[in-house]
């Protein structure tokens, strides 16, 4: 098993494995307001990974007095869906689900593994490890979680965290898209904010 660099990210890329695709690394954009460019979280390829931005869509968790979180029978009602600003303040002690902006369309050969940022990471916010399998196809639901007593701002359409590949000698026998006696996969296919499916 390989690590994909950087040259090996941007010929899978152009082969579909990402959409849309950045080939280097963007730290600064064009700011709207004034004539100049303002920083962002970086978004982009890296050395060894690709760095994905967060969509504008939201699931914020609202509990209420006797909810029970239940991953067989996970209530939408406990969450409430909106599409963000240019930021969002996740509130102390929280967690709210977002998604990638970025479509990853994983060859037979290769899996992903999604994680958090370390900007980010200093400031206390963790982004759950995520598997991206082989023949996996779909935006990468991301589960955010703010650890500590103050609001974190999280911003949206720029980099929320980092996808490194790696490539199998062979390519597998059952993918993601095929595991399951040749029904759907669960999560196969998704698009924005997905709830977990049992």
């Amino acid at each position: 098993m390989s690590l994909l660099s950087d040259r090996q990210i941007r010929e899978y890329a152009h082969a579909g494995m990402i959409t849309p695709f950045e080939p280097g690394s963007v730290s600064l954009a064009a700011d709207g307001f004034e004539a100049g460019v303002k920083k962002v979280i970086s978004f982009g390829t890296g050395s060894y990974g690709y760095d994905a931005r967060l969509g504008d869509e939201f699931m914020l968790f609202q509990p209420y007095p006797g909810a029970v979180i239940d991953p067989k029978n996970l209530n939408p009602n406990l969450f409430l869906r909106f599409l963000g600003p240019a930021y969002v303040d996740l509130p102390p002690h929280s967690y709210m689900l977002g998604h990638t902006v970025e479509t990853f369309n994983m060859p037979n050969d290769v899996t992903g593994i999604c994680l958090g940022k370390s900007t980010y990471a200093r400031c206390g916010l963790l982004i759950n490890t995520t598997p991206l399998e082989a023949g996996w196809v779909g935006t990468v639901t991301l589960e955010i979680a703010n650890l500590t007593p103050c609001p974190i701002r999280v911003y949206a359409n720029e980099g929320i965290c980092q996808v490194v590949f790696l490539r199998g000698e062979e390519p597998c026998i059952h993918t993601y898209a095929t595991k399951n006696a040749g029904n759907p996969s669960k999560y196969q296919g998704q698009s924005g904010v997905t709830l977990a499916k049992a």
